[in-house]
């Protein structure tokens, strides 16, 4: 199966991150603008790479015909959904530059939780889902 894609997706999603921690570490108020745009402009590439895989790519793994994988891809779902709450919850609350100079502990508190979580999930999926999806039958 070929996942690149979803790979390449991850690379941006890992990469906004990255510029949104450099940007905090510059200082959130002074950077509340780059901030706030870079947040808007992740999650559309993190709804997009959710649409995909929520369409394509797990119904996919459940039609493989592996039931080790069927299951592993169950529970990457499942896990995601929380995820992707708690993710969107954060991007709302912090997509204004208002909000980031008003709040700064609270967007570096939030971002440290919900960031931290999605950066460790995407990292898991590129060293276990990825890997087993592509030595088993599913067809992308």
């Amino acid at each position: 199966m070929n996942i690149d894609k979803f790979k390449r997706q991850h690379i941006a999603i890992l990469d906004a991150i990255e510029r949104l921690r450099a940007a905090a570490r510059a200082g959130i108020s002074e950077n509340a603008e780059e901030i706030a745009a870079q947040v808007v402009k992740m999650s559309s590439v993190v709804k997009l790479h959710l649409a995909v895989e929520d369409s394509i790519l797990y119904p996919a793994v459940a039609r493989s015909g592996d039931l080790k994988l069927a299951h592993l891809g169950d529970s990457y779902q499942s896990e995601m959904n929380g995820i992707a709450t708690e993710y969107f919850a954060f991007a709302s609350r912090w997509n204004l530059a208002s909000r980031l100079r008003d709040e700064p502990e609270g967007f570096r508190a939030d971002a440290n939780r919900v960031l931290h979580t999605l950066f460790d999930r995407m990292k898991r999926e590129d060293t276990e889902f990825y890997p087993a999806i592509e030595a088993g039958r599913a067809k992308v």
